[in-house]
């Protein structure tokens, strides 16, 4: 508990400075700044589900963000920049390579097997952000939203509760992201704009791993304490026949040889405007990261047009057309020695040589060679995507407006791999090739009438009626080659041996949909929305889903009790409940019975039966309330949102178990259920708006508690460390207890949980969970004169991370030339009185061959300083001297500060992109910290 105050202290002065100081300069607020402020921001249009609402009408949980708010922070996705700004929104990056994926959850996880990402939307367009990588780099995973440039975003709105995703019905159980990119203005002449930024990017902290010295003086002290010959001991003089005296032992440092500064690069250039009857947007990006990881490169290009014309007064049409390509060279980071260069560099021992005494590359550990990998790896992969829809609009006759869009999201996805003769998967068959081509293709066709009545009277209704159709194909060809005549010959048509595959799925969905909303005279609200999806996935007895919901609102600040109290600027009640559904993350014929070809019978072709037929299979279904409450306080210098939510999900996807004698291992289910309660709160505040002088804070934080409610059959993920079962949070650790290291013997002593006197497999426990017990930002932007600083934090507090690496490197001489050692072995008990955590060396025993247990479970919680800009807008007056309507310099950095008390350079990664697996740490690059200056030019 004590560890524990250094952060709450921490907490407390990064949250209440900001506080006290509002509360200390209210007066220092003008009424006038502050009343167009509340005006401002009660009639901002936030984007909803097909459609648009005001602030201060909105009946659901909705998050909106201005782009220009998160770009500052140079992360190669959207997604990443929304960290700890979106309320009730966890985003956690797996790794420091940039376009690697994201952990995203809005409002907890829903499903197991099933998916928990949210829908991701742009301009209406239904968005793939599944990676379609099939070439491993050892559980990692890109980041197929990394193709979307986020400078061509305008605003992202985050739905949460079941009345702002219902209207998405099947694919909204997991929240829904609505990204809006930028269009032009009608009547307005054109304005270019040009933004550039270069940096540079750099580990800031590294495992410390034992000399050379230090690692041959333990593996001696683990060989006498295994009672073998001290004459024998493996660190000997040379002459005995040994390896030389650990005095002798040379100290090789890997990890500087792997770890570069990076360097970063970012244009992008873009052009807007229109007359009475066109408006258009076209802009054009350049990204470049040189990741601080040798050999994981990222690069972007990217075209966006969008396009609206009005016919004349009744009739719209319009396109939204975003293109992009994206390179990365890819290296194989995480679990795994085959050709993991970071597994190379990091448990690599010491004080092994990097070369033989004849120049030639030394092999050890059962790793490749790191200077090989550095220099032979060869393997990248490029996505040429492309997004957009065509729609068109006419009002039919009063107050009826019908609109009519075709969408469509295709992505072409090339990645190839050679392991030449000099690396270990090479050398074992004569060189490898790989060549993956994906496709996936996602078009959808909608329909929508919606009727308004007419503005200005005291009932004001609306209705939308809409219907879509969507499909989505997906194929792939695979193709490998080995025993190659030399490394000069690298394409797969000159391998001596060859193989092939392809695959090709497809499914189908048809939706109705529906919303009807009532505001009487601005005070009272209600709106109703009404979907029904039907998914070739399911089976025939239950491919219809239904997902109504209900929420309602009540401006208390519009009675006239209200509207003499200035103190209360706004005060508005909301709640709601809902259903909203989903079918991520199954197959595509996940209820039908398949058959599969290929089998050979005496060589000859034939089939066999591969899976069981559900006809029963149907929709995961999540049921949420939500109450909330915006209050707005001192004419609105104070905002504050609060959220309670209970969601509770039925009928989980799952592959359950099946007899043997069925012939099948498992079977596609309806199983199970999990529920997720939580609390958000949002307070933004306006400290100081003078002439001169603004100050403005945001800060939000948001608990969620996560439990498996009904799972017959405990699930264990990935890597073993993580056990899924009822009663319990989704990524909960399954382990042996470590109680403490007897100081007379210094063995290390676990807890028997079943009394039985040996530590079994049955001693293992549920203990402590990956996922925080809450998270959130904080962020404080002060302008004065045109300089503009903005410090942003981000946080979370109470999850815990697997630190794996400890396991291989605090082996006390288990693993010898195998595996490096670390510092903290250094700690280990020597002698009977020694107060220590680390067991005594040695290769007997459970001290370092039980695994997993708790002593590498380790605190993940921290503080992030996650950016700090400093910018400076010149006066017009000058930037008109070069003919610009805008200038603007500045510097930013990101990941500047990390308070935390996790052992390794940073608790925020994960090993690998399964979703079911959280806060493992094995061979995972930290996050990296960035310095960039930029310029934005606008003309």
């Amino acid at each position: 508990m004590k560890r524990d105050l250094p952060f709450f202290r921490t907490m407390l002065l990064v949250v209440g400075l900001p506080l006290l100081s509002r509360a200390q300069s209210a007066v220092a607020v003008k009424d006038t700044a502050i009343a167009t402020s509340l005006n401002r921001s009660l009639s901002e249009v936030i984007v909803v589900g097909y459609g648009a609402q005001s602030k201060k009408t909105l009946v659901g949980a909705v998050t909106s963000i201005k782009a220009a708010a998160i770009q500052g922070r140079p992360a190669a996705s959207f997604d990443q920049q929304l960290q700890g700004r979106a309320l009730g929104v966890q985003v956690s990056a797996n790794t420091g390579i940039p376009g690697d994926g994201i952990f995203f959850r809005i409002r907890g996880t829903t499903s197991i097997n099933a998916g928990n990402d949210p829908l991701y939307v742009v301009d209406g367009v239904f968005i793939n952000n599944q990676s379609l990588q099939r070439i491993s780099t050892q559980g990692q995973a890109n980041n197929p939203l990394a193709d979307i440039n986020p400078a061509d975003i305008e605003s992202i709105s985050i739905l949460k509760d079941a009345t702002a995703t219902a209207i998405y019905g099947a694919r909204a159980a997991n929240g829904v992201v609505l990204i809006t990119t930028k269009r032009g203005a009608y009547n307005s002449k054109p304005k270019i704009t040009f933004n550039s930024s270069v940096g540079i990017a750099w580990a800031p902290e590294l495992w410390d791993l034992a000399t050379g010295h230090e690692h041959a003086t333990i593996i001696n002290e683990a060989w006498i304490n295994d009672g073998k010959p001290f004459a024998t001991r493996p660190f000997r003089p040379k002459s005995e026949g040994g390896r030389g005296l650990p005095e002798e032992q040379a100290t090789y440092d890997r990890l500087h040889d792997i770890f570069r500064t990076g360097a970063l690069q970012n244009y992008d250039l873009a052009v807007a405007g229109g007359n009475d009857k066109t408006r258009y947007y076209l802009s054009g990006g350049y990204n470049k990261q040189l990741a601080n990881l040798r050999t994981n490169d990222y690069q972007r290009a990217s075209l966006k047009v969008n396009l609206d014309q009005q016919i004349n007064d009744k009739v719209r049409i319009g396109s939204s057309n975003t293109l992009s390509r994206s390179r990365r060279t890819n290296a194989r980071v995480g679990d795994g020695p085959q050709g993991g260069i970071l597994q190379a560099a990091l448990h690599t021992p010491t004080y092994l040589p990097k070369f033989n005494d004849d120049g030639s590359y030394a092999k050890w550990a059962g790793f490749d060679n790191l200077d090989v990998l550095i220099r032979y790896t060869d393997m990248y992969s490029v996505s040429t995507r492309y997004i957009g829809n065509v729609y068109a609009e006419a009002d039919l006759f009063k107050n009826f407006k019908f609109r009519s869009s075709w969408s469509l999201d295709h992505n072409d996805y090339d990645e190839y791999e050679y392991w030449n003769s000099f690396t270990n998967r090479g050398s074992a068959s004569k060189g490898l090739a790989t060549s993956s081509v994906s496709k996936n293709t996602i078009w959808v066709n909608e329909q929508t009438l919606t009727y308004r009545t007419t503005p200005g009277r005291p009932h004001h209704f609306s209705a939308m009626l809409g219907n879509s159709i969507q499909g989505n194909i997906s194929q792939q060809t695979l193709a490998q080659g080995t025993n190659f005549p030399n490394d000069a010959y690298k394409q797969i048509t000159s391998a001596a041996t060859t193989t092939g595959s392809s695959t090709r799925a497809e499914n189908r969905q048809v939706s109705f949909f529906s919303r009807v909303e009532y505001n009487y005279e601005g005070k009272y609200l209600a709106e109703v929305n009404f979907r029904a999806d039907a998914s070739s996935k399911f089976g025939a007895n239950k491919q219809w889903g239904y997902f109504p919901s209900l929420g309602i609102a009540w401006r208390v600040k519009e009675e006239r009790f209200l509207q003499d109290i200035d103190v209360i600027s706004d005060l508005k009640f909301r709640a709601n409940a809902g259903v909203t559904g989903n079918q991520n993350g199954i197959g595509n014929f996940a209820s039908r019975g398949l058959w599969g070809a290929g089998a050979n019978y005496l060589d000859n072709p034939g089939t066999t039966p591969q899976q069981l037929a559900n006809p029963e299979l149907g929709w995961e279904s999540t049921r949420q309330i939500n109450l909330g409450i915006d209050l707005g306080l001192l004419k609105d210098r104070i905002a504050i949102e609060f959220n309670w939510y209970h969601k509770y999900t039925t009928d989980l996807l799952l592959n359950l178990p099946l007899p043997v004698s069925t012939g099948f291992s498992t079977i596609a289910s309806n199983a199970g259920e999990i529920s997720n309660r939580g609390i958000e709160l949002g307070i933004n505040t306006t400290n100081i708006s003078r002439r001169d002088l603004v100050w403005q804070t945001n800060f939000n934080i948001a608990w969620n508690a996560n439990k498996i409610e009904k799972l017959e059959i405990p699930i264990d993920a990935s890597y073993s460390v993580e056990r899924m079962a009822q009663g319990y949070a989704m990524h909960t650790f399954f382990l042996y207890k470590q109680l403490y290291v007897d100081p007379q013997t210094g063995n290390a002593v676990y807890e028997d949980t079943n009394k039985d006197g040996n530590i079994t497999a049955a001693d293992r426990q549920m203990l402590g969970q990956a996922t925080p017990k809450f998270f959130g930002g904080l962020n404080n932007t002060v302008t004065w004169k045109g300089i503009e600083l903005s410090i942003f934090f981000n946080f979370q507090y109470g999850n815990k991370v697997y630190n794996s690496n400890r396991f291989f490197h605090e082996s006390g001489g288990t693993r010898d030339d195998r595996r490096a050692i670390n510092k903290n072995q250094l700690s280990r008990w020597q002698k009977p009185g020694d107060i220590t955590d680390v067991p005594r060396v040695t290769t007997l025993g459970t001290n370092y061959t039980l695994n997993p247990i708790t002593r590498f479970l380790e605190d993940g919680s921290f503080v992030r300083l996650s950016s700090l800009t400093l910018g400076y807008t010149l006066p017009r007056q000058l930037a008109g001297r070069i003919h610009a309507s805008a200038v603007r310099v500045y510097f930013s950095s990101s990941n500047l500060w990390l308070l935390k008390h996790y052992q390794g350079p940073d608790p925020e990664i994960n090993v690998t992109s399964d979703p079911n697996v959280q806060g493992y740490d094995l061979g995972t690059p930290p996050q990296p910290r960035t310095l960039q200056f930029g310029l934005n030019l606008t003309l």
